[in-house]
């Protein structure tokens, strides 16, 4: 959005409006003229479709239109001090109008670019003339879908509110939650032709003042025409720009949004986005769902463990095969050898080649299934799940051992739903190093992806936080979980100001309690 023109409104209606057409010439940007009781000119601007008008008319139309507003104007200051003389002309006049009309949210606009920003952002731009200053009317109306549970935080026990692309509905749903006096927002634009609001959420007290100016100020760095998402945000903040693994959290749920506040972190809320970010990002966060704080700490556990499991199943798996094939076949048991060794007898392919094959047969299914419509989707996937490949084993073209393994392997990769794209992704790096190495090479690579996260950083944060650095307090809620009462400080990896979170016992006036 072009931000150059700062020129003040002038105290003619006319050459306001004429100005304001040239920088607005769309054929949706209205103006609806009307006069004062006292037949003063007045003009409401605003973009069709996105405005209440009903609201304009029954609040700023109408009491406008019956007020009398040169009786109310005052009179001009003859003193010396002709600047502070105006300058109290003006003000006094801003409180007319103000109190003319009836809409509560409203404020004035200097310049005609700050004018011109609002109408954009859907707001109204009330012009009197003879007032050489614009006042906004936030009588937004934009078209926003109903709070559901949303699809990707899908949730047994607890809430199931999901943010939508309203910023201003998931602030409510933030304050909602967090009836805290500390609960802060920034807004800051981003896009040059969008005009996007983007808006940094924190505890103050709680959060580290140096993580949020950082994130502030690469936000305020971003040049872009358009932001569409919040993942663009989440690319612009990342360290390591070509980086296999995150280091920025998303949710879509505000339960768990306003959990990671007060834990100490910043949240950030993109406007047209459902997705809200939260960092510093550890990868542990993945293992840990909000049904964990729901159930009791045992079954917490358990899951988390399970997890975990799966998810090394789920990446080494079709490796380890591959390279037991080729390198090791020792490591199998003789039965499980036999098997394998009467099934891949006559197949003409390698065992690496046909890995692969399969492994990008079900890439090519998940890409399909979520890209076509609903039913079809779901028709494609018993498809090619069940016709695809009994007939592949039954052509003697791929064996039942590598599909079971690559559905066995997407199935696992599935329990931690955060982490599909780069287990995906890590799952092929390891199947061409096994196959190429075998065990060496998979222990070589998970070495040096070891490595990688060690030496990586999340504002601050190490992501194999609390294991490195090991941090005793923090593994309470890592992969084993305590009980509620166990965990009466905030995790020491963030550095936050205030680490009570929970006083155990009668004495609630604890130092260094925040609400």
């Amino acid at each position: 959005m072009n931000t150059t023109n700062t020129a003040a409104f002038e105290a003619a209606l006319d050459k306001n409006l004429q100005t304001l057409k040239k920088l607005l010439p769309s054929e949706d940007i209205l103006t609806y003229s009307f006069a004062t009781a006292d037949k003063i000119a007045c003009a409401l601007v605003y973009a069709d479709g996105v405005v209440n008008k009903e609201l304009l008319a029954r609040l700023v139309a109408a009491p406008l239109s019956a007020a009398a507003l040169k009786r109310l104007l005052p009179q001009k200051d003859g003193g010396r001090d002709a600047t502070n003389a105006k300058k109290r002309e003006t003000d006094q006049t801003e409180k007319v109008v103000e109190k003319a009309q009836l809409f509560p949210e409203f404020k004035t606009a200097e310049t005609l670019q700050d004018g011109v920003n609002e109408i954009l952002d859907g707001n109204t731009l009330l012009l009197v003339d003879g007032i050489a200053t614009g006042f906004i009317a936030g009588a937004k109306l934009l078209p926003v879908r109903a709070i559901m549970e949303p699809p990707t935080d899908v949730a047994v026990k607890g809430p199931r509110e999901g943010f939508i692309e309203d910023i201003k509905t998931n602030m409510a749903l933030v304050r909602k939650r967090l009836k805290s006096p500390n609960l802060r927002f920034e807004t800051l634009r981003v896009g040059k032709q969008s005009y996007t609001a983007v808006t940094l959420c924190y505890l103050a007290g709680t959060s580290v003042e140096s993580v949020k100016e950082e994130i502030k100020k690469k936000i305020e760095s971003i040049r872009i025409d358009n932001l569409p998402d919040s993942s663009y945000i989440a690319a612009f903040l990342a360290p390591r720009k070509h980086s296999l693994f995150r280091t920025v959290g998303t949710t879509e749920k505000p339960d768990i949004f306003t959990a990671k506040i007060a834990e100490g972190r910043v949240g950030i809320l993109v406007d047209g986005s459902p997705i809200a970010l939260t960092a510093p990002y550890i990868t542990t966060e993945d293992l840990q769902t909000s049904e964990d704080y729901f159930i009791s700490p045992f079954t917490a556990t358990v899951f988390r463990f399970l997890r975990l499991v799966s998810l090394f199943v789920a990446i080494l798996l079709p490796a380890f095969y591959v390279s037991a094939q080729l390198f090791k076949m020792q490591l199998l048991p003789l039965g499980l050898m036999l098997t394998i060794a009467s099934s891949v007898r006559e197949l003409p392919l390698s065992p690496s080649m046909e890995m692969f094959v399969v492994l990008l047969l079900l890439e090519i299914l998940k890409e399909a299934s979520i890209r076509m419509p609903k039913y079809v989707g779901m028709s494609l996937s018993v498809v090619g799940a069940l016709v695809l490949g009994e007939t592949a084993v039954s052509a003697g073209f791929l064996s039942t051992p590598a599909i079971i393994i690559v559905a066995f392997s997407g199935i696992c990769l599935y329990t931690v739903p955060n982490f599909v794209e780069t287990g995906s992704l890590l799952r092929w790096l390891f199947l061409l190093v096994g196959g190429g190495l075998g065990p060496f090479g998979i222990v070589l690579l998970a070495a040096f992806t070891l490595c990688y996260l060690i030496t990586a950083d999340s504002f601050g944060t190490p992501p194999l936080a609390p294991f490195s650095p090991l941090l005793k307090s923090d593994l309470r809620d890592a992969v084993v979980k305590y009980d509620l009462q166990s965990l009466s400080s905030r995790p020491s990896f963030l550095r936050p100001k205030n680490k009570t979170r929970l006083v155990v016992g009668a004495d609630k006036t604890k130092k260094g309690e925040n609400r």
